[in-house]
């Protein structure tokens, strides 16, 4: 297990700069294995140095490429692939290890089909809408005018969740909404609230 001040989603890369000793076991152990760690987010602490509370549920990782860098260090370029949720902590030996099971979307109630593309359009659009207006206030950068998704409907809707401006705890709650719908309608008001408050405060107001 690897954890991070930050939250990664299934389908999303991550790159890692890898210099602890622990770490760099972690490193080697994997790539001598699975190449697949888990990720989790530090809900208190620093991800330096041991002695942090970490959250339940996290994302597996997977090794793309792994260059060394010299001293041990590695840079890592890693993708997320599925939803985890830790079961139990084990003693670190010498990294974070976890006994860990799946977490699968809800599937909601059988036969149910979801109504057209489960609201991905409208989170784009507030995650597009945000990220313009930060990039207007000097906060960040907007999305492309041309930007394709993923056809693959639950493969966007993480996309999506990468894309949007949020803090780590509110990704959290992203990644663990119990289904694409419920996810897609919290992004939507997450990045509609944020435009609203930059769009404010572009304009002068409180």
């Amino acid at each position: 297990m690897f954890p991070l001040s930050a939250v990664l989603f299934p389908h999303a890369p991550l790159p890692l700069h890898v210099f602890e000793p622990r770490y760099q076991s972690l490193v080697a152990d994997c790539l001598g294995g699975s190449r697949r760690f888990g990720v989790v987010l530090i809900a208190r602490g620093s991800e330096v140095g041991g002695g942090d509370v970490r959250v339940s549920v996290g994302t597996v990782a997977r090794i793309e490429a792994a260059t060394p860098l010299g001293d041990g260090r590695w840079a890592l370029a890693t993708v997320g692939t599925r939803r985890v949720r830790v079961a139990e902590w084990l003693p670190d030996d010498p990294y974070p290890l976890a006994m860990v099971e799946e977490v699968p979307d809800d599937p909601g109630p059988a036969g149910e089909r979801p109504e057209g593309d489960d609201g991905l359009s409208a989170a784009l659009s507030a995650v597009r809408r945000a990220r313009a207006l930060l990039s207007e206030a000097g906060r960040g950068q907007a999305l492309p005018a041309v930007f394709d998704l993923d056809p693959d409907p639950e493969v966007a809707a993480w996309q999506v969740c990468a894309l949007a401006p949020v803090t780590p705890f509110d990704a959290q709650r992203l990644l663990e909404a119990p289904d694409r719908r419920v996810r897609l309608a919290e992004v939507a008001a997450l990045a509609g609230a944020l435009a609203d408050d930059v769009s404010r405060l572009l304009a002068g107001g409180l």
